[in-house]
């Protein structure tokens, strides 16, 4: 009896032609890319970015779709969309690189290329392409570094291969008060916040206790905390001997103190999320908008931070209210203790009730950014933050702020060897005119 001869099906060898063809033009293009066995089951390849042939250990996931001819759904001379499969989608979750998907015509020889957002959910799985914008050329080198760079720490940037400038921090240089106050307490936290709140005065929580000793800024015999604490044990010493300290617990405890104290010194105007650990800017009244107004880099401008969307289906019904926030976190960096800013949306449903489903709404804004509106972001932080610092002289001056409030010194800006594409923060649907002369932002 005859052997069976062994076949291999035209959709195999279209896919090891679209995988050749992908390497040469990676290769072409100054990335490494190195194909996966015959056992992947959604990447095809892993790329790794180099920087004038010197690989820089920055990875990219790569899945290659060929296809023999034929246009692409909707296709005309400009745009084209394309549907992921949920098989895949459900795959790329877990991935712990980026992932990108290739697109690769035999008849035409054009690549073309988009990153898989994150976010992404199954209502969502087609993309849309823009053939100027997501052509796989030269073009597309710093877009692809920019996948690899993770936008978590200390603050980051997208550091592009290739012209020089100027690059704001997200961190602002924390003033704190000379002085603070230390004191025994009988309680603890909970039951301390319990007694607050049932007290006749306003509760106030700028404080921390762990074990039986109590932390603030604020004398708390001047205010409902005298409640909580020994009176007779009250001292106040210099903030510099706790804020210096080498223990790491109790640089927990002091960053912990710094965020409550952040959050009692904003909270006439920002409400703090508990579940998403933000602050955003209250709503002053149902379905209503809000504005912030303060001066930018030479200027005077206001900003949308509440804002209220309204169906396109039924007339006067609204979506949902968008609010501008912010997750604070507080990092002692050598001496010096740093707000970190990482702006971001709070939503709900009319101001005041929080939105069910806000996932899918934070993940299509986000994709809207780009590095204007992200750096417009923090410079309005900065500036509501900052109100009351500037001083005024003569009959009409302010009086001074608390002592014992926090200040904040100006997000500080480093120069660039090369400067940052505006095309590596995402969607250009919204882009934002750029004042001449006017920082940019690193988040």
């Amino acid at each position: 009896m005859a052997a069976m001869a062994k076949h291999l099906t035209p959709s195999q060898i279209l896919g090891e032609i679209g995988e050749a063809a992908a390497r040469l033009r990676f290769l072409s293009i100054g990335f490494q890319f190195d194909a996966r066995s015959r056992l992947e089951a959604g990447i095809d390849a892993i790329a790794e970015v180099m920087d004038k042939g010197q690989p820089l250990a920055r990875m990219i996931a790569v899945q290659v779709k060929a296809r023999e001819g034929g246009a692409y759904v909707g296709e005309n001379a400009d745009t084209f969309s394309y549907l992921l499969r949920f098989e895949d989608l459900d795959y790329w979750r877990g991935s712990n690189l980026p992932v990108i998907i290739v697109l690769y015509r035999k008849s035409d020889e054009t690549f073309f290329w988009q990153a898989v957002p994150n976010g992404l959910v199954d209502g969502e799985r087609r993309l849309q392409f823009v053939k100027s914008r997501d052509a796989l050329d030269r073009n597309a080198v710093d877009r692809l570094a920019a996948l690899t760079v993770p936008k978590a720490g200390f603050g980051y940037y997208v550091p592009p291969l290739g012209g020089g400038e100027e690059a704001l921090v997200n961190v602002l240089p924390i003033i704190l008060p000379t002085e603070m106050f230390v004191a025994t307490t009988q309680y603890t936290a909970d039951r301390a916040i319990s007694l607050l709140l049932d007290a006749e005065e306003p509760a106030r929580f700028d404080w921390v206790i762990r074990g039986s000793e109590f932390w603030s800024f604020h004398d708390p015999r001047t205010s409902s905390c005298e409640q909580i604490v020994d009176i007779d044990q009250v001292e106040g010493i210099e903030t510099e001997a706790l804020a210096s300290h080498e223990d790491l617990d109790e640089q927990n405890n002091f960053a912990f103190l710094l965020k409550n104290a952040l959050k009692q010194q904003v909270h006439t105007d920002l409400a703090w999320s508990k579940d998403q650990k933000l602050l955003y800017f209250r709503a002053l009244n149902a379905n209503e908008p809000r504005t912030f107004a303060y001066k930018a880099s030479k200027k005077r401008t206001d900003a949308d931070v509440v804002n209220v969307s309204l169906s396109k289906k039924e007339e006067g019904r609204v979506e949902f209210v968008r609010h501008h926030a912010f997750v604070p976190r507080f990092e002692r960096l050598i001496d010096q203790w740093y707000l970190i800013v990482n702006p971001t949306y709070y939503f709900t449903t009319n101001g005041f009730i929080p939105h069910s489903h806000p996932a899918a709404l934070l993940s299509g804004k986000k994709r809207l950014d780009n590095s204007a509106s992200l750096r417009g972001q923090v410079i309005m932080w900065h500036r509501f933050l900052t109100r009351g610092q500037e001083r005024v002289d003569g009959l009409f001056a302010e009086p001074d702020l608390p002592t014992h409030n926090l200040q904040f010194g100006e997000p500080p800006t480093i120069t660039l060897a090369t400067r940052v594409p505006e095309d590596v923060w995402g969607s250009q649907k919204q882009k934002v005119q750029e004042p001449e002369g006017q920082e940019r932002l690193m988040v």
